[in-house]
């Protein structure tokens, strides 16, 4: 059984060691409980029962719980820096026995591991039961929905974690990241070469979502205009942006039933 309360509980005394004066400890708690929150909501619309949707909700809290150490140790979100985060995750879950501090019963572990393995990962690993795949499938697009409000929130409060806003606004989009873009395709990290990049990396998230309630958020909260608001009146970029904006768009009304 999940309880709720115990978990949070669990999950606070866990980042209680962290330095929340740190900005990127201080996002990532925050996204967090946002991830858990939207995972709830995808696992109701599409008519769970009330069993997986506590279930969804208790992944999207354990998603990230890799990130501290990683952060701690390499100050980084760059997994090609430091460690695959969602590897680690399930390595403090499982291997060093912490999933027991949220949940005794251990009869939704394979999921949890195989949920919270794949939710960082290009794609979703074939070999995977029915129910596993329908909560990697939750988590994946929980987190991608809030790392959508995360982008807004660096944009419109100017706090530079994520990204640096004079080089968004001097760098070119490479070629290659471009035409990924616009065939509708989730781009490969090998062609990111600088931060325009990685900002257009992260707009690609759009085109693999498994459920349209992600895409419905992104669409209610204007996610998309509201991110590409920093990018205003950038010469170098300005024809290329609007493109790339057009088409999330478009790509957000035709996937959107």
């Amino acid at each position: 059984m999940i309880e709720r309360k115990k978990v949070q509980e669990v999950f606070k005394k866990y980042v209680a060691p962290y330095d929340v004066t740190n900005e990127k400890i201080a996002l990532k708690i925050v996204h967090t409980y946002h991830t858990a929150q939207v995972a709830e909501k995808i696992a109701k619309s599409i008519g769970l029962d009330e069993e997986n949707i506590e279930l969804a909700w208790l992944i999207g809290l354990l998603h990230d719980i890799g990130r501290f150490e990683q952060l701690r140790i390499y100050n980084t979100f760059d997994d090609s820096k430091s460690i695959d985060h969602a590897d680690f995750a399930v390595k403090l879950l499982f291997q060093e026995g912490l999933i027991r501090k949220f949940i005794k019963e251990d009869i939704y572990d394979d999921i949890i591991y195989k949920a919270i393995q794949n939710h960082n990962k290009y794609q979703i690993e074939s070999e995977l039961t029915k129910e596993e795949a329908v909560h990697a499938k939750i988590i994946r697009d929980a987190n991608k929905t809030d790392i959508f409000r995360i982008h807004v929130e660096e944009v419109e409060n100017k706090k530079n974690v994520l990204y640096n806003e004079v080089n968004l606004k001097t760098q070119k989009i490479s070629p290659e990241v471009l035409e990924t873009f616009l065939s509708n395709k989730l781009i490969d990290r090998k062609y990111v070469k600088n931060d325009i990049d990685e900002f257009v990396v992260n707009i690609a998230f759009i085109y693999d979502y498994n459920y349209p309630k992600g895409l419905e958020i992104i669409k209610e909260e204007k996610y998309i205009e509201r991110i590409f608001s920093l990018l205003e009146g950038c010469k170098e970029t300005e024809q290329q942006t609007k493109t790339i904006k057009q088409v999330a768009l478009d790509f957000l009304e035709e996937n959107i039933k």
